[in-house]
């Protein structure tokens, strides 16, 4: 957080922590919903030095990651910090998405098999 400028006191209101939660779903979308299984999610509740309080609900286990989504949803919700957070942490995240999506379209475009028929002509 230091990178974005966060130096602020950062107040733990439900320190990270790790549960599990039911995962639902329907058959072709619109089915009876039913449970598939359980995902491991972890929480964090946060407080800035101003007041602002950040949440996060993260897949997995990692605790830190789950405080540090919490710290950039409180100073996302920050007017005046929202360009930087975008600057800093969201820009980067969608560069590499952008690539990484690149990268499979041209891997898949070089693997591309190009299918024809030739007509039969009927005798």
């Amino acid at each position: 957080m230091a990178a974005c400028g966060e130096n602020a006191a950062i107040v733990d209101l439900k320190p990270p922590e790790t549960g599990l939660v039911m995962l639902r779903g329907r058959i072709g979308g619109d089915g009876a919903p039913f449970n598939v299984g359980e995902a491991t999610v972890t929480r964090a509740v946060v407080r800035l030095s101003d007041g602002t309080v950040g949440y996060s609900y993260r897949l997995g286990r990692d605790k830190a990651a789950a405080r540090q989504a919490a710290i950039l949803d409180a100073l996302w919700q920050m007017p005046d910090r929202r360009g930087q957070i975008e600057a800093c942490v969201l820009k980067p995240v969608r560069d590499r998405i952008a690539a990484d999506r690149d990268r499979a379209s041209r891997e898949a475009a070089a693997s591309k098999v190009e299918f024809f028929t030739l007509a039969r002509e009927n005798a």
